[in-house]
């Protein structure tokens, strides 16, 4: 049994109102328009989505809500992790170990920095920069996600609104 984890950092955001707090901005256009071709980009790989977790900030619900609506998920089912938004490396494992185990693949949306360096610790595929809404997705061999820091990981495929 394997378990694939699909890395989303939230698509394109809105920098138009300068007052506005960091965690509140939304999606701009761009954001809007890359978010359903990326999702649909997934699921056109004949991919099921069993978990989506967000971080609660504005953008990456929004980003997250696209893919749910692209894979028919209910919008229910999405679990926001406050753990997330301006996530380091053991916050990504945290989140990723205490994933319920009858999901076998799971999106995770947040956040740079931390998306992009949590991605480059998992394999040997680096990623410079995670340009928004790109996906990188990896793959373990294994039926349990709590084992997932010491299980071997596959980069399986990186994908983005520009590729």
């Amino acid at each position: 049994m394997s378990k694939t984890l699909f890395l989303v950092r939230h698509a394109k955001s809105s920098w138009a109102d300068p007052l506005q707090k960091d965690f509140d901005r939304p999606l701009n256009e761009r954001g809007k328009e890359d978010a359903p071709v990326m999702a649909k980009k997934l699921k056109d790989k004949k991919i099921k989505i069993d978990g989506l977790i967000s971080s609660p900030a504005k953008r990456a619900k929004q980003t997250c809500k696209y893919f749910a609506k692209g894979f028919d998920v209910k919008k229910h089912k999405i679990h926001l992790e406050p753990k997330l938004y301006e996530a380091g490396e053991e916050n990504f494992y945290s989140v990723v170990e205490s994933l319920k185990d009858k999901w076998d693949n799971v999106a995770i949306f947040s956040h740079n920095p931390g998306i992009t360096s949590f991605a480059n610790s998992l394999t040997e595929t680096r990623i410079d920069d995670m340009p928004t809404c790109s996906i990188f997705a990896v793959k373990i061999e294994d039926d349990k996600w709590k084992n997932f820091r010491k299980a071997k990981k596959e980069f399986w495929f990186f994908d983005s609104p520009k590729s």
